[in-house]
């Protein structure tokens, strides 16, 4: 009787009860979890409104391109600068670059990045001297931005409509910079 009828119920008890110690362990986890994210919401309420508004603008979390273009033209624009031909690209950082630093890192087997990769490439013309206040202000941004690329030239279509002299101090700048963004 104890063998037939007994026995196996007393083993379903057994399989449940540990089935309950997993389900406290899952319930104490949760519990830890929440005291965890009130504590960060704390210390997020007390951080300025400003300052928060300032760290969405150094890593956004979107690519928000538009923003972009309009923060360089602000920046271009008391030089006497203007921003031409703007081309853009979202690149995934989880994509294989073709050099042998992304083949290194499927080796490493590296797990995909948590942010994006925004770039932008446009051209401007002006004097040396305002290209030089341009980076640097650009580099004094808020937002991150590294430049990728500057390619040097002489503007010929401004040459005939300005004298000799000032016409060699007009310099055509190409510019390929990139950002950086939050993916969710």
């Amino acid at each position: 009787m104890f063998l037939l009828f007994t026995n196996p119920i007393y083993n379903e008890i057994s399989a449940l009860k540990s089935q309950v110690g997993s389900y406290d362990d899952a319930l104490n986890n949760s519990k830890a979890l929440e005291n965890e994210r009130d504590k960060l919401t704390a210390k997020y309420n007390t951080i300025d409104k400003a300052d928060l508004a300032k760290l969405e603008k150094l890593l956004p979390e979107n690519v928000d391109n538009i923003r972009l273009i309009l923060e360089l033209e602000k920046i271009i624009t008391p030089y006497g600068m203007v921003l031409k031909d703007v081309k853009y690209n979202t690149t995934d950082t989880s994509a294989t670059p073709a050099n042998g630093v992304g083949q290194r890192a499927i080796a490493n087997k590296q797990t995909p990045k948590d942010y994006g990769v925004f770039e932008l490439q446009f051209s401007t013309s002006g004097t040396y001297d305002n290209f030089i206040n341009f980076t640097k202000n650009l580099e004094n941004n808020l937002r991150i931005v590294d430049i990728a690329s500057i390619n040097f030239s002489s503007s010929a279509t401004t040459a005939g409509l300005l004298s000799k002299k000032d016409a060699t101090e007009i310099y055509k700048y190409d510019f390929k910079i990139r950002t950086y963004w939050l993916k969710n």
